[in-house]
């Protein structure tokens, strides 16, 4: 017997890869990772925080809005309420002169009255129109909302709210 039979094949054998290396490749895949996880964060943020439209901006961009769903934001015009079997029909106003009117369906909440600013969520009718069909109002207000305009902020049976 030789002595390359009793040792088997002696052939060179490559090393297994460096733990340095494969601590970079996990570390650049972590790095990867978290990068793609701020950006998706950054764009659910971005998208969110235009949170409605104002009066003034969908008469802007009316053409551009066409009958896709927005949450459009103004304030109630005085003696425009009209409750209706469906809901409540009513003007927003943003600058002066610029309103828009809204067809709401559903109950409007306790604080919906004239003289605030409200979120109607809809769609214009058509393409063109001013009329404003809205599924959801909610009053737009802070905290201190009602503590800074106690006058504004009245239940129908006159108590303050």
């Amino acid at each position: 017997m030789t002595r390359t039979e009793t040792l088997g094949d002696v052939t060179p054998v490559a090393p297994p890869p460096s733990p340095s290396r494969s601590r970079w490749r996990s570390l650049g895949v972590l790095v990867v990772l978290a990068a793609v996880i701020v950006v998706l964060l950054a764009q659910g943020l971005l998208h969110s925080l235009n949170y409605f439209e104002t009066v003034d901006q969908v008469l802007a961009q009316r053409h551009a809005i066409g009958v896709k769903e927005i949450r459009l934001e103004g304030v109630v015009v005085p003696h425009s309420i009209d409750r209706t079997s469906s809901g409540a029909s009513f003007t927003l106003v943003g600058s002066p002169g610029r309103t828009v009117r809204v067809n709401a369906h559903g109950s409007p909440p306790g604080l919906f009255q004239a003289n605030i600013p409200v979120v109607v969520v809809g769609h214009f009718t058509t393409p063109t129109s001013l009329v404003f069909d809205g599924s959801q109002i909610m009053v737009k207000h802070t905290a201190t909302y009602i503590a800074e305009h106690p006058g504004r902020v009245r239940a129908p049976n006159g108590s303050v709210r």
